[in-house]
């Protein structure tokens, strides 16, 4: 079976670190979102993949033919960007002669049990109850649980059954067909074509589809989610790390994940920090944040924070000579 991986989004809501790198090799918990994504497929026995690329695209296929050469790949540009559904289409070559494909989302991290979606006869769309529908694409359901709307982004939901990104598809041609009506009808959704619409096009048509409730799901498309998504991974990934390295002066609070060839000294790292490879870290206290490769820390606190590949961040070291009745505040 195929995957599908539309990754050729801008990432407006990530910016400024999507202005010199794609969303999907954003990083998080030790690896990249994309990298995360496809570990979870390769696992669930998936090696064909569809990579739907476009904003700086070159980035993408570079990444996936250096970290993952065993992979069968293709790589498709969507210019314009005109939505999920117009990349899907755009790609149809690539799939639309499949029995079944997933397409999965390049900016989302789902845990499910994936060889029950992949097994499942018909299609499958994997869902989420929510607090907030109206953010995300949504499901209706009937009592025998088979799906009767998809909506993208309601203003007045009447479900909390939110779409996470990961679609089992099955005869994908009726999906191309679909896809191809909408936009011939100019069927757009916030001025681009969506896969909902799509989807439910095919509802319309009496297709029937099932859902599946995933265990969880990461949206990494904002920061704070991002964050959220970073110190998550990490807990579930510290049984599995081996012992950290130790650095002088530095108190390693975990969970966190130091990339190669760091230098790290007086400083104190930790809980939920992931730090990118060859980063100099020093007199920095550090917790619940994202550093990228090829960084430089120095004289910092910080939290809650993501700091991209090749930055530098030079804070204040002070020298005190303080006598009795004194106050010094730096706060104002």
């Amino acid at each position: 079976m195929k995957a599908i991986i539309p990754v050729a989004g801008i990432g407006l809501r990530l910016r400024p670190h999507t202005h010199t790198q794609p969303k999907a090799l954003i990083p998080v918990a030790g690896n990249t979102i994309l990298g995360h994504i496809i570990d979870r497929l390769l696992a669930g026995g998936i090696n064909q993949f569809v990579f739907i690329i476009g904003y700086l695209g070159e980035k993408i296929e570079a990444f996936v033919k250096r970290e993952y050469p065993q992979v069968q790949t293709e790589f498709v540009v969507q210019e314009p960007r005109e939505g999920i559904g117009h990349a899907l289409y755009i790609a149809r070559h690539t799939f639309e002669q499949e029995t079944d494909i997933l397409i999965v989302l390049g900016d989302t991290i789902v845990e499910t049990d994936m060889e029950k979606l992949l097994s499942f006869p018909g299609t499958m769309l994997a869902v989420k109850k929510v607090d907030t529908p109206s953010l995300f694409g949504v499901t209706e359901i009937d009592a025998n649980e088979q799906v009767i709307k998809v909506i993208e982004k309601p203003k007045i939901p009447k479900s909390n059954i939110a779409l996470v990104g990961l679609y089992k598809i099955h005869q994908p041609h009726l999906l191309v067909k679909a896809l191809g009506f909408i936009m011939q009808q100019n069927i757009r959704t916030m001025g681009e074509f969506h896969l909902s619409d799509a989807l439910m096009q095919l509802v319309k048509q009496g297709e029937k589809m099932a859902v599946q409730e995933v265990d969880s799901w990461f949206d990494c498309g904002r920061k704070d989610t991002l964050l959220e998504a970073n110190a998550i991974l990490l807990h579930r990934l510290a049984s599995q790390q081996n012992e950290q390295p130790q650095f002088p002066n530095t108190i390693i609070i975990q969970p966190v994940s130091i990339g190669k060839n760091c230098t790290i000294s007086n400083s104190i790292i930790g809980p939920n920090v992931a730090i990118g490879d060859n980063t100099i870290v020093q007199n920095t206290i550090l917790h619940d944040s994202i550093i990228g490769s090829y960084s430089e820390l120095r004289n910092t606190v910080m939290h809650d924070s993501i700091v991209g590949s090749d930055s530098s961040l030079l804070g204040l070291s002070h020298s005190f000579n303080i006598g009795d009745n004194t106050e010094i505040n730096f706060s104002e």
